[in-house]
Formats: structure tokens, sequence, C-alpha cells
């Protein structure tokens, strides 16, 4: 059995292995999340077409007029609902997720539910 060297080669290896299986499309893009320790980040990406459509992080100046702190579940769950603010402006409704190779819980899965809550359809 062979070792990783890191907790982030780990999650990439993950990923990796996920993302085999899973792609975005126009119709149905895939909604990819990467954490931080002090930030999130979750971006609507084309794969076909090899581009992102919509992103948000807890950097931006939209969320920092509703949330100062950006690496807790309330930033994660401001950063779901703007997300979907903004996919749904742009007439998409129905998204594939990506969880990043992070485990469904905590931040992950409050961005999710928030993004499921602000009209998506994961």
């Amino acid at each position: 059995m062979t070792q990783v060297a890191s907790r982030g080669a780990a999650r990439r290896k993950r990923h990796d292995r996920i993302r085999l299986t899973m792609a975005g499309t126009a119709g149905r893009p895939r909604l990819a999340v990467f954490r931080s320790l002090n930030h999130i980040y979750a971006q609507l990406i084309d794969d076909e077409a090899g581009r992102t459509l919509v992103a948000v992080d807890s950097r931006s100046a939209g969320f920092r007029a509703r949330q100062t702190a950006g690496g807790n579940v309330a930033a994660a769950k401001v950063v779901g609902e703007l997300l979907a603010e903004k996919a749904r402006a742009q007439g998409i409704e129905r998204v594939v997720f990506d969880r990043g190779g992070y485990q469904y819980h905590g931040r992950v899965k409050a961005l999710a539910d928030a993004a499921r809550s602000g009209g998506l359809v994961l």
C-alpha cells in the first residue's frame, strides 16, 4: 500500500478520482468547491467549453457586505446563497456537485444546502 505525502495530496488524489466520473456541461455545469483555512470558493464550470460560468468566494465585495469572516459555516452559507442568486440570474437551475475531495460535512455541506435553498437543483 502506498502512502501519500500529505493531507493535501490525499485530497487531490480523491478529487482526481471523483472527476473521472463527473463533468459539467453548459446545461448542467459542475459546482466545484474549494476551501482553505480562511476562505471558501465555489464556481460553476462548463467542462466541455473549459470555462467558468459563475464564481463566488468569501473574499468578494458582495460577500463582505453580508459577512466578515470567511472560514466558517456561516460564511459557506452566504457563499452558497450568492452562488445560487448569480446562477439563477444566468438561467442556470441544475448543477452537478463536485465536493473537491472534501468530506460532505461542515462548510461543504452548508454551501450545498444554501445553494439548494437558493433554487439550484444539485
